[in-house]
């Protein structure tokens, strides 16, 4: 690399958002993600070690995924080159490997290859990677917002180590805020702007966990904040809003989000937590998702959750869906926080659900299932001949609409399935 090249660079980092010119330069630089790089994770001890394996970096935007690969590759010491599956294809990958093969036969250097967004490989892309990276021409470290065990093929998946990053604490976005501020090189530290602590937990709450958010709403709001009476920026509660457009919610309507978030609803309603349930539905409401997927999921707590302990609860849940195929949204949201209260609230048993399950189980170990003669149809024209429903006893010829008689198969003694003290919730 020439002076040229090298200014080239400096001045692009100048003019970079905050966020990517405070990317971290050492593991210890990163924040947040102590099961990852903390002192004793096993991620560490290989990086340190310079005996890294190929990686994928799973976890929400904003958590340091594209930073930490940056890192690893500069403690690797080893070719490093950085792909993004959106633009990246197949001859994209067959150049790397070339170039790769060149480096390890001619200096003996290894490649590590970081592909960002790596779920945005299709199959065949991810298997012109797998033979590279099973010789070990190639280390991979791929980054992904999505689950990896539904989005990289298993044979990927099995060659690598998977780490999940997670949404960063307040204490790690506060910490990388004042960093920001304090660092003159690469953050605004020169600027010497007053940021009220107000300000900073705007920022805080704001980021939900994305340091990247953070880090470019605090640039804008430094950039744009009125000068106080030392000439430099002062940044107060309002100009923190001011820099910050309304805080997107993290989620996919196929992915892990949708699948997490209904799950936590769910087990809200079943868990009878009526505002926490409300927070769930609220959070798929903003999001955009189907709300008849929504009515439908209600529909089956009602029958799995709430059962025999008010049996209303089915009523109320088959009603709200037609309800809200009838008015549609955004009304359609006020049938859903209806219902969704109204079976929070229900007394809960799932005495129904265990008792079939329980009989199914019998069923599936091989008890007799024949049908007694006497409980056979009669519904056909000589069911009679064949003894059907001989010896049957109807119940309401007898008094109280009940008479004793076996239900069950020949040679199979009753069993209590149901369980009646239950369904008190």
């Amino acid at each position: 690399m020439d002076l040229f090249e090298r200014a080239s660079q400096s001045k692009v980092a100048e003019q970079a958002p905050l966020a990517y010119r405070m990317r971290p330069v050492t593991l210890d630089d990163i924040v947040g993600q102590p099961d990852v790089v903390g002192e004793s994770s096993a991620l560490r001890r290989a990086v340190l070690a310079k005996r890294l394996m190929s990686v994928l970096l799973y976890g929400p935007p904003g958590t340091g995924k594209t930073s930490l690969a940056h890192v690893i590759a500069r403690e690797s010491g080893a070719v490093f080159v950085e792909l993004n599956a959106v633009s990246a294809g197949v001859a994209d990958l067959r150049q790397v490997v070339r170039e790769a093969t060149e480096q390890r036969a001619l200096y003996g250097q290894k490649t590590l290859v970081f592909i960002d967004e790596i779920h945005r490989f299709n199959k065949n892309q991810q298997d012109a990677l797998l033979p590279h990276v099973e010789a070990g021409l190639l280390t991979l470290i791929g980054a992904t917002t999505e689950n990896p065990y539904f989005e990289v093929n298993p044979a990927l998946l099995s060659r690598s180590l998977l780490f999940r990053l997670q949404p960063l604490d307040d204490a790690s976005v506060r910490l990388l805020l004042g960093r920001a501020l304090a660092d003159e090189e690469r953050g605004l530290g020169s600027v010497r702007a007053e940021v009220t602590e107000a300000a900073l937990a705007v920022f805080i709450r704001h980021a939900a966990g994305d340091a990247r958010r953070a880090l470019n709403a605090l640039e804008l709001a430094v950039l744009t904040a009125p000068l106080g009476a030392k000439g430099t920026p002062v940044v107060g509660e309002a100009d923190a809003l001011a820099s910050l457009q309304t805080t997107p919610v993290l989620y996919d309507k196929a992915g892990d989000e949708h699948y997490d978030t209904i799950s936590a609803f769910i087990k809200a309603v079943r868990g009878s937590d009526v505002d926490a349930a409300l927070f769930w539905l609220a959070k798929m409401v903003v999001a955009g998702e189907d709300p008849l997927f929504i009515a439908r999921r209600l529909i089956i707590l009602a029958v799995e959750d709430i059962g025999l302990a008010e049996p209303y609860a089915l009523t109320v849940a088959v009603s709200g869906l037609h309800a809200l195929q009838a008015i549609g949204m955004p009304e359609g949201r006020i049938v859903l926080a209806d219902v969704t209260a109204m079976l929070a609230r229900a007394k809960k048993s799932n005495a129904a659900y265990k008792a079939l399950d329980a009989a199914i189980a019998d069923v599936r170990a091989g008890v007799t299932v024949s049908v007694p003669l006497h409980l056979r149809s009669t519904a056909y024209a000589g069911s009679a001949k064949l003894g059907n429903g001989i010896g049957y006893l109807y119940p309401h010829d007898f008094p109280g609409h009940r008479v004793e008689q076996s239900y069950w198969p020949e040679g199979l003694p009753p069993k209590k399935y149901l369980e009646e003290e239950e369904l008190d919730g």
